[in-house]
C-alpha cells in the first residue's frame, strides 16, 4: 500500500478542502478535494428517493456544455450552489435541482442551457424546442 503525506492544505471551493500530497514511494505529487458527507434524499418525478450525488449534477451540465466555452470552474461553481442549496433542506425535489442549474446555465452559455433543458424538461419535438429558443430571445 502506498501512503501519502500533505504537503498544503487549504479551503478551496465552498464545503471543500484542498489538500497537495505527495506519494512517499515515487514522489509524485496530486490533489484532493475533501467535503462532508451530506445525507440529503433527492425525490424523483417518479416518487422514487435517491441519495444526492453532485457527480450525477456535475456529469450532466458536463454534456450540456460539451464543445462550449464553458471552463470546468464554471460547471463547479453551478454544482457549488446546487450543493449549497440542498443543505438548506433535508429533501430536495428533483425538479428544484433541475431549476437551480437551468437558471445559472442560462446566463452562462444559452447553447448549453437549451441542451440541458431538452433533457430536464424532456422535449418531445422540434417546436418545444423552437419554443425554449425564443424565449432565449
Amino acid at each position: 500500500m502506498n501512503s501519502t503525506y500533505v504537503l498544503d492544505t487549504r479551503e478551496s471551493m465552498e464545503d471543500a478542502v484542498r489538500r497537495r500530497r505527495e506519494c512517499e514511494n515515487c514522489k509524485k505529487r496530486f490533489t484532493t478535494y475533501e467535503r462532508a458527507d451530506i445525507d440529503i434524499v433527492v425525490l424523483k418525478k417518479d416518487g422514487r428517493r435517491e441519495r444526492f450525488d453532485r457527480e450525477k449534477i456535475k456529469r450532466g451540465i458536463v454534456k450540456a456544455c460539451e464543445k462550449r466555452p464553458v471552463s470546468i470552474e464554471d460547471i463547479e461553481k453551478i454544482v457549488d450552489f446546487v450543493e449549497s442549496k440542498a443543505l438548506d433542506k433535508k429533501d430536495i425535489k428533483s425538479g428544484e435541482i433541475g431549476n437551480f442549474v437551468i437558471k445559472k446555465l442560462k446566463l452562462l452559455d444559452k447553447v448549453a442551457y437549451i441542451r440541458f433543458a431538452s433533457v430536464y424538461k424532456d422535449f418531445q419535438d422540434v417546436e418545444s424546442f423552437e419554443e425554449e429558443a425564443k424565449k432565449l430571445k
